[in-house]
C-alpha cells in the first residue's frame, strides 16, 4: 500500500507539471491540442475531446505532456496561424515553457507548510545520539572508554556528530586491519625500519633466519569526514595504499616484540605495509549531566563495530503558529535546495559516477519504506523534495527539457528571428535520445540495486 500510495504521490506531481504549462498557455487564451497523462509509449488507455483540447491517459503513467497545434499535424493549420505556439511571442513562450517548473515549486511549497501545519513541527536534518547500551566486552576498548549509558555523542574524531549515519560511518572506516594504510605512514615506518636495519635496500628479499629489527609499533591516524560526506552528498576518497597478499600474511604474524625473524620471502618495504595497518582509534565528546567529557580513545574490530547500541533522536523544529509554519517551512526548502543542486555538481563533474544514479523505481521503493517506517508526513516531505528536484532538473539547458527549449527562446529573442526549425528538431531528437538512454541506465541501476538488496 505505501508504495501504491508513492506512485499516486509521484503522479500528483507530474500531473502538477503539466497543469501550470497548460494554466500559462490558457492565461495567455493559447490552443493546446492534447493534454496527456503518461507518455505517448505503448497503448492509450483513453481518450476524450474536451472543448478543443483531446485529454489522454496513456500505459506508460511516469510522465506527462501537454502539446500544442504545431505538433499535432492533423490540424493541418496554415504557417502564419495565431494558433501556433511559434507564432506567439518571445515572453508568452518563455513563461509557458517555465510555468511547469513553477507549478512543481509552489507544489513542493504548498506541501511542506501543509506538513509543517498539521504535524505541527519540521526535521531539521539534525539528530541527536545517544548511547543505550555497552554490548562490548568488558576488556574491549569502549568498555576501558569511559563511556557510560545515557551519554549524549556530540564529537567523533573532532568532528560535530549532527547525523545519524556519522558513527557508523566513522566506525566502519576505522576497522582493525582492512588491509590498507596511508602512504605517509607507511613511508614514515619504512624510514624508522631502514634506521634500524641500514644493511637492506627496500625491496631487497632478507635472507631466512636472519633478525629484523622493528620499530615501536604506532596505531594509523583517525578517519576525518567532512560534512557532504557525512550527508551523503559526497563519496568519501579513500586515498590509502592496499596491503598486497604477502604483506597481509605479514602483518598478522607481527606481535609486540621488537624484532622479527625473516622466513625469505619479505623485503623492508613490505614490512612498512604490514607495520602500516593497525588500528585506527575512533576520539569521542560526549555530554553527560552538562559537561563535555572527552573519551578514551577506542578501537573498532576487524568489522568496524565498537560495541555500542545507539539511540538517535531527530531534532525536531515546533511549528505552531502561521509565522513559525511559513519561516520554518521556506528555511527547510531553500537547505534542500541547496542539496540538490550540490547533488546535481556531484555528478556533472563525475565525483557521483553514473552506477550511482537512480530513477524512479528507487525513488518509490525508497518513498514506500519511509511511509512505512516514519509516516504519512514525512512522504509527504519527500515528495516535495521531488517536486523541487523535478523543477531543477526541469530547468537544466538540456534539449528536449523546459530549460532546452527556455535556451532556444533567448537565443531566438537576442538574434531577432527564431533559429532554424530543423536544426531546433534535430537537436530536440538527440536530447530526447539521450534522456531515454539515462533513464534506462537508472532503471537499470534501480532493478540491479533491489536485486542485490542494495535499497
Amino acid at each position: 500500500m505505501s508504495i501504491i500510495i508513492m506512485l499516486l504521490l509521484l503522479s500528483v506531481l507530474i500531473l502538477v507539471h503539466e497543469a501550470g504549462h497548460f494554466l500559462a498557455a490558457k492565461m495567455f487564451k493559447m490552443r493546446v491540442a492534447r493534454f496527456g497523462f503518461g507518455l505517448p509509449i505503448g497503448p492509450t488507455l483513453w481518450e476524450k475531446q474536451i472543448g478543443d483540447v483531446k485529454v489522454l491517459i496513456h500505459a506508460f503513467l511516469l510522465g506527462g505532456y501537454v502539446a500544442f497545434p504545431d505538433d499535432d499535424k492533423e490540424l493541418n493549420l496554415p504557417k502564419d496561424s495565431p494558433d501556433r505556439f511559434l507564432n506567439r511571442p518571445v515572453y508568452q513562450r518563455l513563461v509557458v515553457v517555465s510555468a511547469g517548473v513553477f507549478a512543481n515549486v509552489v507544489c513542493a511549497f504548498l506541501i511542506v507548510v501543509l506538513a509543517a501545519a498539521i504535524w505541527g513541527h519540521m526535521p531539521s536534518g539534525r539528530y541527536d545520539i545517544y548511547v543505550k547500551d555497552i554490548v562490548a566486552d568488558k576488556t574491549a576498548s569502549i568498555s576501558l572508554s569511559g563511556i557510560q549509558k545515557g551519554d549524549k555523542i556530540v564529537e567523533i574524531n573532532e568532528m560535530p556528530v549532527t547525523t545519524s549515519t556519522a558513527l557508523v560511518t566513522t566506525s566502519q572506516l576505522s576497522k582493525k586491519n582492512d588491509g590498507k594504510a596511508d602512504e605517509a605512514f607507511i613511508n614514515e615506518n619504512y624510514e624508522k625500519l631502514k634506521k634500524l636495519n641500514p644493511v637492506f635496500e627496500k625491496d631487497e628479499v632478507i635472507p631466512n633466519d636472519i633478525l629484523v629489527k622493528l620499530p615501536e609499533r604506532k596505531t594509523e591516524a583517525p578517519v576525518k569526514l567532512n560534512r557532504n560526506v557525512l550527508n551523503g552528498l559526497e563519496k568519501y576518497k579513500d586515498m590509502q595504499l592496499s596491503l598486497s597478499d604477502t604483506q597481509k600474511i605479514l602483518r598478522d604474524k607481527l606481535t609486540e616484540k621488537k624484532y622479527i625473524i625473516s622466513d625469505g620471502t619479505f623485503t623492508l618495504n613490505d614490512l612498512a605495509y604490514a607495520l602500516s595497518d593497525s588500528s585506527r582509534p575512533v576520539y569521542m565528546t560526549v555530554l553527560r549531566g552538562g559537561k563535555l567529557i572527552e573519551l578514551k580513545p577506542v578501537y573498532p574490530n576487524e568489522d568496524g563495530i565498537m560495541g555500542l547500541q545507539m539511540e538517535i533522536k531527530e531534532v525536531l523544529i515546533p511549528t505552531k503558529n502561521f509565522k513559525s509554519i511559513i519561516v520554518t517551512s521556506t528555511k527547510y526548502l531553500w537547505e534542500q535546495t541547496s542539496m540538490l543542486l550540490y547533488g546535481l555538481y556531484q555528478i556533472f563533474t563525475g565525483k557521483i559516477p553514473l552506477k550511482d544514479l537512480h530513477g524512479i523505481v528507487a525513488i518509490t521503493k525508497v518513498g514506500g519504506d519511509i511511509i512505512d517506517t516514519n509516516g504519512m508526513f514525512s512522504g509527504l516531505l519527500l515528495t516535495a523534495l521531488i517536486s523541487l528536484d523535478l523543477a531543477i532538473v526541469n530547468f537544466l539547458p538540456i534539449p528536449a527539457l523546459d530549460g532546452g527549449h527556455v535556451l532556444f527562446l533567448l537565443i531566438e529573442k537576442l538574434r531577432g528571428r527564431p533559429l532554424d526549425e530543423e536544426t531546433v528538431d534535430k537537436i530536440g531528437t538527440a536530447g530526447f535520445m539521450i534522456l531515454i538512454a539515462l533513464m534506462v541506465l537508472v532503471v537499470f541501476n534501480d532493478i540491479y540495486a533491489l536485486i542485490t538488496q542494495k535499497l
